[in-house]
């Protein structure tokens, strides 16, 4: 039988052939909580009382969303996954090492992989060629103490981005146009397969945006075949050694075959209060601003740095505007303090904050007043999401957000990028 991705690799994980509409139970590569729902999948497993954690080298607990704590609440969530972790020899990655995705990507994630998490944003790791997913706590809770999980094999989508990219268009604005196509439930439990001519060329950043939006969308998981480029990366992590070739088989059956044309897209930006209500930076009336934010698990790593920073060189925030920016992970600071990306943009006025979920979560570094309106790279904009339900969210592309940042409005990049 052809298979695409999704039904290759579980069945690899099952021992047998499975299809769309399967019911399986598989092994899985990688379990993951954070401090948001990582104390419910204790509390869970200690309820549950199936024993401790049956890999711990690959059951990891992350405090990335509200690191450091801004309150005892908090610390006191903090505390339970340090001594779980302490007591079963799960790995702890704490405060200041950056968005849980973000690391898998770096540090664990693998071609071929399953990877559970309980956060709906672990499809970013399916940019590697891994079957990554986001569960419940109680799920995840399964998963830490018995290595497995089941689920249903996903129909599949393949979407294919083809022609070419114009000039001031990023992998955000191909993810944004995408799921204001799809809407935001027109996925729904299926696998986001990407291809194409260009999505066969796009660097592994731009892969892992796209995977961690599949969500947005509904997907269970967005994925890319691993290839030439993730073999690149995997080696630049010192990690080539997981490397191995993952694609669909000839005759693999979709259910459905989108083919987007890249050409048409212009910078996108997706409007209050849903990531589908996209529509192109430049059919906007203007938009004021009081906070942009470039960072998260979407948008924060050294290439949407670099970006920004570049538009933001010898130029200053617009008066009335506050730029929060947020590395993705320690190793990103580190390189953007290394090549002066940090230095470009305090000196623009920004204000640089230790890697973390930031502001995106809304629960500290940045929640919004009433009325104010933010302009961000992030990959979610409900009413409420960044911690005040009178707030309003617009998502944008890193250049788009630094140029905005300088304009005090919502920007065209194009106008400087030429």
């Amino acid at each position: 039988m052809e298979k695409t991705i999704s039904e290759k690799i579980i069945s690899e994980h099952v021992g047998k052939e499975m299809k769309a509409g399967d019911i399986a139970v598989v092994d899985v590569d990688m379990v993951m909580s954070h401090d948001g729902t990582g104390p419910l999948a204790v509390s869970q497993a200690k309820r549950i009382g199936l024993g401790g954690v049956k890999n711990p080298e690959k059951s990891i607990f992350f405090i990335d969303h509200a690191a450091p704590s801004p309150k005892k609440e908090l610390s006191n969530a903090h505390m339970i996954l340090r001594e779980f972790a302490a007591q079963t020899g799960a790995e702890i990655k704490d405060a200041g090492e950056g968005i849980c995705h973000q690391i898998l990507v770096e540090s664990y994630s693998c071609p071929g992989d399953i990877v559970i998490g309980a956060d709906s944003h672990t499809c970013t790791s399916g940019a590697l060629g891994a079957f990554s997913t986001g569960m419940g706590s109680t799920d995840i809770a399964v998963g830490y103490m018995l290595a497995k999980t089941w689920l249903m094999v996903p129909q599949t989508i393949k979407v294919n981005f083809n022609k070419k990219i114009n000039k001031g268009v990023f992998a955000k604005d191909l993810v944004i146009y995408l799921i204001g196509k799809i809407t935001s439930d027109g996925a729904t439990y299926r696998a986001l397969e990407f291809g194409g001519e260009v999505g066969t060329r796009l660097g592994i950043d731009d892969r892992f945006t796209i995977s961690n939006m599949a969500v947005e969308a509904g997907a269970k998981t967005g994925i890319f075949p691993s290839d030439e480029i993730t073999e690149n990366y995997l080696e630049s992590q010192g990690r080539k050694d997981c490397f191995r070739e993952i694609s669909a088989d000839k005759g693999a059956k979709y259910e459905k075959v989108m083919d987007i044309d890249c050409s048409v897209i212009e910078p996108m930006v997706s409007q209050p209060h849903t990531v589908d209500n996209a529509l192109p930076v430049s059919s906007l009336e203007k938009v004021m601003i009081n906070q942009v934010f470039i960072g998260t698990c979407t948008n924060g790593r050294f290439s949407d740095l670099k970006i920004a920073s570049d538009i933001l060189k010898d130029k200053k925030v617009a008066s009335g505007v506050r730029l929060i920016v947020v590395p993705a992970s320690k190793n990103t600071y580190l390189e953007a303090l290394e090549k002066g990306v940090i230095k470009t943009f305090i000196d623009s006025g920004a204000v640089v904050q230790s890697p973390g979920c930031g502001p995106c979560v809304g629960v500290h570094q940045g929640v919004l007043g009433d009325g104010e309106v933010c302009l961000s790279t992030q990959n979610r904009n409900f009413k409420g999401r960044m911690g005040n339900p009178n707030s309003f969210i617009y998502l944008a592309s890193p250049a788009t957000a630094a140029w905005s940042a300088v304009k005090g409005y919502i920007a065209d990049p194009r106008e400087v990028l030429g």
